[in-house]
């Protein structure tokens, strides 16, 4: 829910002016007059301004998504298109175009923390959280499958050498998906140590115990 007041010459301004702020039609909006206001001597001295509460109840995370990202885009001089769809009660919005190397950064930092701010922004103002996922072209399905097939590797390589592998520091959801991917792997496990952002996993040779993945 999202609540705007203002205050202009008339009801009719008043309601304009929030219209324009909150980007909806009319038809979307509830409209409470605080204050119809009044007109002056003569039309010109003592006149009081309307005030308006107009309230915006339509719960759309994915187009408030798209409405927070757009300046953030506009200044880094990024023109791309978007689809907006729900994956098991995840919105997911993947960009397209050309140049979006900008909003993906090195090993997706960038596409993260767009990713962080835009769930910040969205889910403040509703009670019932939505989880939202930004993509770019599939650029994360690439990415889970590219540290899938790492995760494999370095279990083989810790079981070869029988001594742990340490991976580079990751973000929390690429953690994640080493964990799942070695969640049922022979004589190795997983676990994250460190602090964030150079928090990190290790794949540990164990022998006597049944591989686990560690809680984040």
């Amino acid at each position: 829910m999202v609540v705007v007041e203002k205050s202009a010459k008339t009801v009719e301004q008043a309601v304009e002016l929030a219209l324009q702020e909150l980007g909806v039609k009319r038809d979307a909006v509830e409209v409470e007059v605080l204050d119809p206001g009044a007109k002056g001597v003569l039309g010109l001295f003592g006149g009081k301004d309307a005030q308006v509460r107009v309230t915006y109840n339509d719960n759309d995370p994915g187009r408030d998504a798209i409405k927070f990202l757009q300046p953030i885009f506009a200044n880094l001089h990024v023109s791309a298109t978007h689809t907006v769809e729900e994956r098991e009660g995840i919105v997911w919005i993947t960009f397209h175009g050309k140049g979006l190397g900008a909003i993906i950064g090195r090993r997706g930092e960038t596409l993260d923390a767009l990713q962080y701010l835009t769930n910040l922004a969205v889910n403040r103002q509703f009670e019932e959280k939505t989880r939202i996922v930004l993509d770019v072209e599939g650029y994360r399905a690439e990415r889970e499958k590219m540290l899938a097939n790492l995760a494999r590797k370095m279990a083989d390589k810790a079981r070869r050498s029988d001594r742990d592998v340490i991976l580079e520091p990751m973000s929390p959801h690429e953690r994640r998906i080493i964990h799942i991917a070695l969640q049922d792997a022979e004589g190795v496990k997983t676990v994250s140590v460190g602090e964030e952002p150079y928090r990190k996993v290790i794949i540990k040779r164990v022998h006597d115990k049944a591989p686990y993945i560690d809680a984040e």
